[in-house]
């Protein structure tokens, strides 16, 4: 799918649940979220049968989202009919890690490919108190069983957050040293209830070339990835900065997202949707509802003016 600015839309982002083990303070609003009724979670079936109309129209990589994708009841299940589809050549998901030292193995074998792995802090006690109760070390057991299933390239998404992990960029770009892992730094983005807290909290990437001059610039395969990749000198892995604020990459932007209670969104910014979910059980024509959409997918955000959405970041999808 071509649309009208001419880019190729071929990644469809699909949020499974909205709930999480997790209470991150830029994810989730001070008092929680009114969870959205069962009977309007997309079920299972309806998600497979969502994907295979977009993988029709030349979807081929799908990342499964939440809230805590693991979370939701016979995620095995829909991560094994997922991985069937004819034309998929990619299937991710990410997760904030927690659960995987249970599940790794079993995602590898129902064809999950790779795992990208939330984690913004190298330190138990920051780690209890940016998730409100999570525990690092279930994380970094998570880790271990991910590399050991073969869920590669693994890649840790680090939120950069002022006064709370701005002194920890030499400890993450240190883990691409010696292992093949991509640390990606992403900007703090003000989305929904918490946009306040986010903005106080905002830091340019930028801080992480002027803290590691050694960092060299490395060219991204995937032209359509938001991330610049770096380097340490006889690194194994990779640094990834992701700029949506500072250096927005709206005119390559490929993606698509459907949140758990079945909403498609042509920009993770904007407060537009559409009803994919009520059109399939009306058994309406989905494929032109997708068509429609990504023709109607919008320029660029426009955070920098202050157009910010309603939405929490987790009823969206990571």
């Amino acid at each position: 799918m071509i649309d009208s600015y001419g880019r190729r839309i071929n990644y469809l982002r699909i949020s499974v649940t909205d709930l999480c083990n997790l209470r991150c303070r830029y994810c989730m609003p001070e008092k929680g979220i009114k969870k959205i009724n069962y009977e309007n979670i997309l079920r299972l079936e309806e998600i497979v049968t969502i994907s295979q109309e977009f993988v029709a129209l030349g979807v081929d990589k799908i990342r499964i989202t939440g809230g805590e994708p693991l979370v939701r009841k016979n995620i095995l299940k829909l991560v094994e009919d997922t991985a069937k589809l004819k034309g998929l050549k990619e299937l991710a998901m990410t997760t904030n890690g927690t659960l995987l030292r249970e599940y790794a193995a079993d995602l590898k074998n129902a064809g999950l490919n790779r795992i990208n792995i939330s984690l913004d802090t190298l330190n138990p006690m920051k780690y209890r108190h940016i998730t409100k109760g999570g525990r690092l070390k279930d994380v970094l057991a998570g880790i271990e069983k991910a590399k050991a299933a073969g869920l590669l390239p693994l890649k840790l998404n680090v939120v950069l957050i002022k006064g709370f992990n701005d002194n920890e960029i030499e400890d993450f770009i240190k883990l691409t040293q010696h292992e093949e892992i991509d640390v990606r730094f992403i900007e703090l983005m003000p989305i929904g209830e918490v946009r306040h807290w986010s903005l106080n909290k905002y830091l340019s990437n930028n801080i992480i070339l002027e803290k590691s001059k050694e960092l060299i610039s490395v060219k991204n395969e995937d032209t359509a990835s938001p991330a610049q990749y770096f380097k340490l000198p006889d690194g194994k892995g990779r640094v990834g900065l992701i700029n949506p604020i500072s250096c927005k990459f709206c005119s390559k932007c490929n993606r698509i997202r459907l949140t758990a209670d079945g909403k498609l969104k042509n920009c993770l910014h904007s407060n537009e949707e559409i009803d994919l979910r009520n059109a399939l059980r009306n058994e309406e024509d989905i494929k032109k509802i997708i068509i429609n959409l990504v023709n109607n997918k919008p320029k660029e955000h426009k955070l920098e003016q202050g157009d910010y959405i309603d939405r929490n970041m987790i009823a969206i999808g990571g």
